[in-house]
């Protein structure tokens, strides 16, 4: 076993690393200059502390919180390839479905990472460790979020190390090893994303988060962007590859966008007539993100525009042959991530702040370090997300295998 996994490592290597054309090593180059610069804004964050960021007293959480709450979501949409593909044995979806975790696999990185930042001070991150800091589990739903997450992240490790390291060795992976893992998966792919929405919920002093539908809300979205998200990275693969990606999971994966979507649009009007018929003094923080308070409006044209990228992406997936054409649905895709990340990002955590239980109303701006952090953790989660991608396609493919594996005997002609 130790020589096929010394086997496996150096060959991981090869192809994330060293293969590979001019174009890839450009990317992964860009992607290595942008988490170094996020590297020196966040070293100059320790330096001279959070007072760099935009965040204040009034608003504690940022850009930093409103990404991970966004990620978070992202990576609970590998379940919806998981579920067909291992429980349901779809097979359309059977050589996409790792992608799907390795999209998870980073996403999940990136939601750790945003903790980290976020807490300032890196060590005060080991009381984040379960087992070795205190967590104050079970009473902190914080804790639970980092229960969850971490569990998640060692789901979406293992499951697919051990599939794609059995094909490496020449051997097939034995369901019964896998597949109540599976099980469990897609169960903790939902919690993961309604223990960070009860983590704002929970919070009677915020009437703006404090609602019963955001748990469900954000289920609803986060299987909108992420299967939007699977569909860009699935249709890169299949155009810049080999790999062949059935059409049939482009189509299903574009139905299942289409259905969420609606859902996540019909949730949105739902929560806009309960704040604004009847409007009540817990409906300000509402009225500041829509409509501006006392003169304060940063966020408006920010929800706006997410809200019209929102409608005009759902209305073309809605037409099956705009749907059907894969320029109008990767544009309809590429609309729909972005439009969910403003609007369940800093369209979700910022007004939770604005104004605050006092009345307060101090407007949050992201300083340029922030940005800089947050662009060099996306870049980190990107290079991952390629390494891992280029790691377990030539294994799909039958191209890499261990050498250690015995080789059928094949007689030699007399």
């Amino acid at each position: 076993m130790l020589i096929h996994i010394r086997h496996f490592i150096k060959d991981a290597f090869h192809s994330a690393i060293i293969s590979g054309g001019r174009r890839y090593h450009i990317w992964m180059g860009s992607l290595v200059c942008v988490m170094a610069a996020g590297a020196v804004a966040y070293a100059l964050q320790l330096r001279d502390g959070l007072g760099v960021t935009g965040m204040t007293d009034h608003v504690s959480w940022g850009l930093y919180i409103s990404n991970f709450t966004f990620l978070v979501g992202l990576a609970a949409a590998a379940m919806m390839l998981v579920l067909p593909a291992y429980i349901l044995h779809d097979v359309d979806f059977g050589r996409a479905v790792l992608m799907a975790e390795a999209v998870a696999v980073a996403a999940l990185l990136m939601c750790l990472a945003f903790v980290v930042v976020d807490i300032g001070n890196p060590f005060g991150s080991w009381h984040l460790v379960p087992l070795i800091g205190h967590l104050n589990w079970p009473r902190s739903l914080l804790a639970w979020d980092v229960v969850v997450l971490n569990g998640y992240l060692a789901l979406n490790l293992c499951i697919p190390f051990y599939i794609i390291y059995m094909k490496y060795t020449g051997r097939a992976p034995e369901k019964k090893k896998y597949l109540p893992w599976m099980y469990i998966a897609v169960m903790w792919a939902v919690s993961i994303h309604l223990v960070t929405a009860f983590l704002l919920a929970g919070l009677p002093a915020r009437p703006f988060w404090n609602d019963a539908l955001l748990g469900p809300r954000f289920l609803a979205s986060a299987f909108t962007a992420g299967p939007a998200f699977v569909i860009v990275l699935l249709w890169i693969i299949k155009t810049h590859t080999r790999y062949p990606i059935a059409d049939g999971a482009f189509a299903k994966l574009a139905l299942i966008t289409t259905v969420t979507a609606q859902i996540n649009l019909v949730m949105l009007g739902s929560e806009l007539f309960y704040k604004f018929y009847s409007p009540t003094h817990h409906g300000v923080n509402a009225q500041y993100l829509f409509f501006g308070l006392h003169g304060h409006a940063k966020l408006v044209p920010w929800i706006w525009t997410a809200i019209a990228m929102n409608v005009i992406a759902t209305v073309t997936l809605m037409v099956h042959p705009l749907r059907s054409n894969p320029r109008s649905l990767m544009a309809a895709c590429i609309l729909l991530f972005v439009a969910i990340w403003i609007e369940k990002g800093m369209g979700l955590v910022v007004p939770g702040f604005l104004p605050s239980p006092l009345g307060e109303l101090v407007e949050y701006t992201p300083s340029l370090i922030e940005i800089t952090v947050c662009a060099g953790i996306w870049a980190l989660g990107m290079f991952v997300l390629t390494m891992l991608v280029r790691i377990a396609l030539p294994i799909e493919l039958g191209e890499v295998r261990s050498p250690a594996v015995e080789r059928p005997h094949v007689p030699i002609a007399a």
